[in-house]
């Protein structure tokens, strides 16, 4: 697996939520090697035991089972001293979400109908959703708040950084507006801002933010991103350049040293990630180089590295 992402073009990669304990010896002797190095995981990695199947989102934070939120820190504290092992510096988090019917899904369907977004049918529903989850939300976000609080604290130990990444949902945590605030409140240099292009580009097309403006504001809590390119209005992970993520916009608002990992759907050919790949090193020289921590204790992101995740 690291062998074919190496003559892909990557010498840096994010071990993702799907790596079964079984791989874990393989990677730690390709990783010694010198075959690539591993510079983030994401949460958990590698998988539960008792999960057959990747799933980011199988213990949440957020949830009012006890012993499931013990779970999920107890898991994301192996994903920290997993990464702390292999000599990564970051971990991506998702945190939870909000008990509540699903959003997006309706709101895509609905975009092709007369007045897209600005119909009336799609307003009354997104504003009815936009509703809920406020008056629902802050007893989920003080939950996922205490669970990262944890977290980071054991990061720090560690030395590994936590990026809390965008979400594709609107029902999930948090929100853009609850991740200002999370961050802030921890006030921890150890965590930071995650960003997923193709995840912010679906609530960019759905009209719950403007993904420029996003990306402005937040860009100086900013540790890393997830590159894939979405398909109107709602389908992602394509390699990059492949859909109407407006890169050309986007990229020039990151600081210098941002740290970029590919996160494709694993049917995208491997002659269009080679050539995305060069498409990226033509139009963004120099913002493709391997990664170190971030400086502390400023809040200020790593340096970028040529990243694919398995």
């Amino acid at each position: 697996m690291l062998r074919e992402i190496r003559e892909l073009g990557f010498e840096n990669v994010e071990l993702g939520h799907g790596i079964r304990v079984s791989l874990v010896p393989g990677i730690q002797a390709a990783i010694d090697a010198g075959v690539v190095r591993a510079t983030s995981l994401h949460n958990f990695c590698p998988l539960p035991l008792e999960v057959t199947g990747a799933s980011p989102d199988c213990y949440e934070y957020t949830s009012h089972r006890p012993l499931d939120v013990q779970r999920a820190l107890k898991l994301t504290r192996q994903t920290i001293d997993f990464a702390a092992r292999l000599g990564a510096t970051y971990v991506v988090l998702h945190l939870g979400r909000v008990p509540m019917r699903p959003v997006m899904g309706p709101l895509g369907d609905l975009l092709d109908a007369p007045g897209g977004r600005f119909g009336k049918t799609f307003v009354q529903r997104k504003l009815a959703a936009v509703q809920q989850r406020e008056r629902l939300g802050p007893a989920y976000v003080q939950r996922a708040r205490d669970c990262l609080r944890q977290a980071a604290d054991y990061a720090v130990q560690k030395n590994v950084f936590l990026g809390v990444e965008s979400r594709h949902s609107y029902e999930e945590v948090p929100t853009e507006n609850e991740l200002v605030a999370l961050l802030d409140e921890l006030n921890c240099p150890h965590v930071g801002y995650w960003h997923d292009f193709g995840h912010v580009q679906v609530k960019h097309n759905l009209g719950f933010l403007d993904h420029h403006d996003w990306l402005r504001a937040i860009r100086g809590r900013l540790f890393g991103c997830h590159l894939h390119d979405t398909a109107w209005p709602m389908t992602d992970h394509r390699v990059p350049f492949a859909g109407g993520v407006e890169y050309d916009r986007l990229v020039p608002l990151l600081p210098e040293n941002t740290y970029f990992v590919y996160e494709l759907h694993p049917r995208q050919p491997a002659d269009a990630v080679r050539a995305s790949l060069a498409r990226w090193q033509s139009q963004f020289p120099g913002t493709l180089r391997a990664a170190s921590a971030p400086p502390t204790p400023a809040l200020q992101p790593a340096p970028a590295a040529d990243t694919l995740t398995p």
